[in-house]
């Protein structure tokens, strides 16, 4: 396996903009050798904050790509797509169109960013719709997740092509040989939900894909099974529940702690199982959402990511690339459609 990997970072996306990606950038060239990273944005700003952190001696691996246009986040993305051509979200996933970047990450607004890069990469061979798949945090570790909210509505031929994106990023990125995998569903009993989803239960029940059959909302974070599906609507809803409730539960536990001077005493003396509790919650550890299905690899960050959840962004994409998760999908899909051939890229 090639460990060299080449990212085109879209710089100008995300509410911390170019300093949060700079420092991203440098601090992972840092922690990884072979990486090399093109910052693309406005070249003159991305110059003098490069030269403010490396002292005007930038590494060899880090390059600046010029783009004189900027995405906004509430930028309609077809608009963004027509008429921001020159933008640094739309030149990142140029880039990886050309085969000079090998993965793009991105901040910026998530439509446009799923919509240029559906358009300039297109799909691969058999995929009918891209789905954006992450980490959940779970008792014993994560599942994987998709779609997050691609697409509100879905038939049951494209849950399938989820499950099958979804198990070949298990097995790619995290080495789970034989991933299981699960449909989201309001009941586990086989009668219960929409025509849409048993058709999609009856197909996996089929395949030959490692499927464990329905899961419900309350059996996400126990870590049942490696990938859960659903549609864009179902599981968009899911991810902002779950977000909400850890917000909720972290307010709760500081109110607690601050109500009188004896409360914040007990804060004190529990102060170390709370700041491990807040490591295995911490957010930042789980960004980057990949959007499967597109033939090439994009990674959203989180719009308001800090350096810290900017740089596992960097992480993943640079673990698909590494891990060739392209190529993985390609063939976990002969596998469940032997009709399907690996395109020449």
């Amino acid at each position: 396996m090639d460990h060299s990997s080449v990212l085109a970072l879209d710089a100008m996306g995300g509410d911390g903009g170019p300093s949060v990606v700079v420092e991203a950038a440098l601090a992972e060239l840092d922690r990884e050798p072979g990486l090399e990273l093109i910052l693309v944005g406005a070249e003159e700003l991305l110059r003098q904050l490069v030269g403010e952190r490396t002292g005007g001696a930038p590494p060899a691996s880090l390059r600046i790509h010029a783009a004189t246009e900027v995405i906004a986040m509430d930028d309609n993305p077809i608009t963004a797509l027509r008429q921001k051509k020159h933008s640094s979200m739309r030149i990142a996933i140029d880039l990886v169109q050309t085969g000079t970047a090998q993965a793009c990450v991105s901040a910026g607004n998530t439509g446009a960013l799923m919509v240029i890069a559906k358009t300039v990469l297109k799909m691969l061979p058999g995929m009918d719709r891209p789905a954006i798949c992450a980490p959940i945090p779970t008792r014993n570790g994560h599942t994987l997740m998709l779609d997050l909210g691609a697409n509100a509505v879905c038939t049951a031929s494209q849950l399938l092509d989820f499950a099958v994106m979804g198990s070949a990023l298990a097995q790619a990125v995290y080495g789970i040989s034989q991933p299981t995998l699960a449909l989201l569903n309001i009941g586990t009993e086989e009668i219960k939900g929409h025509g849409t989803i048993r058709e999609a239960h009856e197909r996996l029940s089929q395949s030959a894909l490692n499927y464990r059959g329905f899961i419900e909302g309350n059996d996400i974070n126990r870590g049942r099974v490696d990938v859960i599906v659903s549609d864009g609507f179902a599981g968009n809803v899911a991810l902002k529940t779950m977000e909400g409730t850890a917000h909720l539960i972290n307010d709760f536990v500081r109110e607690e702690f601050s109500r009188t001077l004896a409360s914040r005493l007990m804060g004190l003396i529990s102060w170390p199982i709370i700041r491990s509790l807040r490591q295995r919650l911490d957010p930042r550890v789980y960004n980057g959402a990949s959007f499967l299905g597109v033939n090439g690899i994009v990674v959203k960050s989180h719009g308001n990511a800090d350096v810290v959840a900017f740089r596992h962004a960097i992480r993943r994409a640079t673990s698909e690339v590494q891990n060739e998760l392209l190529t993985k999908i390609l063939r976990l899909q002969k596998t469940v459609l032997p009709t399907v051939e690996e395109p020449a890229r």
